[in-house]
């Protein structure tokens, strides 16, 4: 059975399959000796696994990125040299001494492969066999797709605090000013249809205050199946005296009971 003597990087493990799927940080064994090697599959990128070699001082050092374990059959050949050049310049762009890096790590990942597909310097699909389709066959080409069945509208304006971790559990914490309930209903909305992550953690809990016309107020929260946490998170803005605005906080349960420690 591989052994891992670094409690960060034990946290690391816990955290990391508690966000994303089971299996996505998984140590690599090597013959009973305390594990630093692991295999590293990109939630935004699932054909790809990385071959991930933590130091023994993580998280005052980096891991290193040493390079690919597997590559889908799916992908085009060369594509897993190109993925592992951005997980490095991710790497050395969002690492900070003595801070775990691997949930930072795999969300801008995310993004810089979004990028570098619109920038055309990252191919993930076979170019010459969409070519061999004709212009005027259009047979197979349907006028819709998933992403058009429903318009969410824009991004809402998001402003998201650090991840907390308490007892293994990721607490990560998001606002955004509102002018009315719908607003604020559309906002939880779109971020469960457009953020995978957070469709999938195990609680989301929301609360707004409003101030309508004519001297209206609106107040609401929901505690999305974690008792009384909305109700808490109302109160604390009411103490604050916080108007036009909604809190979000999205929790992955890591396998650990908050108990009294909750509030």
């Amino acid at each position: 059975m591989t052994s891992i003597d670094n409690d960060a990087i034990l946290d690391e493990l816990t955290t990391i399959n508690s966000i994303y799927e089971e299996g996505t940080l998984t140590p690599i064994s090597t013959n009973n000796e305390p594990s630093l090697l692991f295999s590293l599959r990109l939630p935004s990128l699932p054909s790809v696994t990385l071959r991930l070699e933590f130091p023994p001082d993580y998280p005052d050092a980096p891991p290193s990125i040493l390079g690919t374990q597997s590559v889908g059959d799916d992908l085009p050949k060369g594509v897993g040299k190109q993925v592992v050049d951005v997980v490095r310049d991710v790497l050395a762009a969002t690492y900070r001494p003595g801070e775990a890096c691997i949930f930072d790590l795999l969300e801008e990942v995310r993004e810089a492969i979004e990028k570098a597909e619109e920038q055309g310097t990252l191919h993930l699909h076979d170019e010459p066999a969409a070519a061999q389709h004709g212009a005027d066959d259009t047979s197979n080409i349907s006028t819709s797709t998933p992403f058009q069945s429903e318009d969410l509208g824009p991004e809402p304006p998001w402003t998201i605090a650090l991840p907390i971790t308490e007892k293994k559990s990721i607490f990560l914490a998001r606002v955004a000013p509102v002018s009315s309930p719908a607003q604020a209903k559309s906002y939880v909305h779109h971020l469960l249809s457009t953020d995978k992550k957070a469709a999938r953690a195990t609680h989301n809990m929301t609360a707004w205050r409003i101030r309508g016309p004519n001297d209206t107020s609106y107040q609401d929260c929901d505690d999305d199946g974690e008792t009384a946490a909305g109700g808490r998170m109302l109160h604390l803005m009411q103490l604050m005296d916080v108007w036009d605005v909604m809190v979000v906080v999205t929790r992955w349960y890591g396998g650990v009971q908050l108990g009294p420690d909750r509030f």
